[in-house]
């Protein structure tokens, strides 16, 4: 163990696992239900989610130091990781799939996430009024078929990003160490998965209504 823990990549790996629980998956969780409130029509989005947030104190630095250097070092080292692990794929065996699955995902989530930082943050930029009303720009945005369809996949790319993770995290922290414990931990994941899909796409629906 104690080889382990003096091997930068071990503690590397480890830190790159916990910023996928927490800041980098708690906030998808967070963005999921925000979104989610869409439902409840463009009045109550602009003002009571999205103002609120806004009129946060310190938003800045929150999404500098929660949000974004965590992100950050998640996606840099999930690259490195893509670029140097592998798994056997000579064998059936259903980890190794969601392995290759795992860092595919990795990949397409990077790109989807440039899209949404360019489509409603950077584009701000040059046209204030879309925070003033997020929920008419996502609601034209999501209009368009082939923005609609990136985000269902940016969607469901994430969110099995997050419960695929958090199955392989149980194993690699010891936390699952029995086939029966990682079998049920696996079925917890993929349910969190199914559960954060409907709510991403309630919120989806939502916008179109």
């Amino acid at each position: 163990m104690t080889a382990s823990i003096q091997n930068r990549h071990f503690l590397l790996r480890r830190i790159h696992s916990l910023f996928g629980l927490l800041p980098v998956g708690g906030f998808l969780i967070f963005h999921l239900w925000e979104n989610s409130q869409s439902r409840h029509g463009m009045a109550h989005y602009n003002e009571e989610v999205v103002g609120a947030l806004q009129r946060m104190n310190y938003l800045p630095l929150l999404e500098i130091f929660v949000i974004a250097l965590p992100l950050l070092f998640h996606a840099g080292y999930g690259l490195v990781i893509l670029r140097t692990g592998k798994a056997d794929l000579r064998y059936p065996f259903l980890h190794n799939r969601l392995y290759m699955l795992q860092r595919v995902s990795g990949v397409g989530i990077l790109l989807f996430l440039g899209l949404h930082l360019g489509w409603t943050r950077i584009w701000a930029i040059w046209e204030p009024a879309i925070k003033a009303d997020l929920f008419g720009h996502m609601q034209t945005l999501l209009s368009h078929p082939l923005t609609l369809v990136a985000y269902i996949l940016g969607l469901l790319l994430s969110v099995f990003h997050l419960g695929n993770g958090l199955w392989t995290m149980g194993i690699s922290w010891g936390v699952t160490a029995t086939a029966r414990s990682q079998r049920l931990s696996f079925a917890a994941c993929m349910g969190l998965t199914l559960l954060l899909s409907a709510m991403g796409l309630h919120g989806i629906w939502g916008f179109l209504q």
